[in-house]
């Protein structure tokens, strides 16, 4: 398993990102040592017949990494992602408000994974957190990645199904750190195709399964995001 930071940024009104700014943050990304994949996801939109639609972030920084020590690399006071706080290099992501987590990347099948790894190929993800506590984690977890993966794989035009538990990590990077239970996260061909699969008789199955769920707090956040695949330099 794989260690994945998110980075969360909320700018002014949640405004889009400047094409210039996301060239400067795509070309730090592609120098970053020992980064093995990041997916840079600006705001999108889809219908969720049972949640609120709530606004999404500005940009959702997901940097994957094949080992922990790689990922801690890169966040200490002089890695290589420093830089996203200079108010010179990216003033618009320097004075956002920024919150940051490291997880473990639990990777599940899905029936056609014909996904999207090209760099610069836009496609749709929705991008879920569970922000509070479970009363029995262990016990969460094994209902979660046993039963509730197993619906959310059967979403028609489903391409990619990752989930993300916590683990203990370092960073100096002066932002926020989160301290989610979980995350997880389904990718789709468009924002049409996740709507089209949020709209099935697997969303209504979901449904039924999630109050089913081992007793938890906390909220439960939903995102529609537009995600583009950046890879790192050899």
């Amino acid at each position: 398993m794989s260690a994945c930071l998110f980075l969360t940024f909320h700018t002014r009104a949640n405004s889009s990102l400047a094409d210039d700014d996301l060239a400067k943050l795509t070309e730090l990304l592609r120098r970053t040592p020992r980064l093995d994949k990041a997916l840079v996801h600006t705001s999108s939109n889809a219908s969720d017949p049972y949640v609120k639609n709530e606004p999404s972030p500005a940009l959702v920084l997901q940097l994957y990494f094949k080992e922990p020590h790689d990922l801690e690399a890169a966040v200490l006071r002089n890695g290589h992602l420093a830089a996203l706080t200079s108010r010179i290099e990216f003033p618009e992501l320097s004075s956002a408000d920024v919150t940051q987590q490291a997880m473990i990347v639990r990777c599940f099948a899905v029936p056609e994974p014909t996904l999207q790894n090209s760099p610069g190929k836009l496609y749709c993800t929705y991008l879920v957190s569970y922000e509070g506590e479970a009363e029995d984690l262990n016990a969460w977890l094994v209902h979660y990645l046993d039963s509730h993966t197993k619906h959310m794989a059967r979403f028609p035009g489903i391409r990619e199904l990752e989930v993300y538990t916590r683990f203990d990590w370092v960073s100096l990077l002066p932002w926020p750190r989160v301290n989610f239970m979980q995350r997880n996260k389904v990718a789709f061909d468009s924002p049409q195709a996740l709507t089209t699969a949020l709209h099935s008789p697997v969303r209504h199955d979901m449904r039924a399964d999630f109050k089913a769920f081992p007793p938890f707090t906390g909220p439960n956040t939903h995102f529609a995001m537009a995600t583009r695949v950046v890879r790192s330099l050899p």
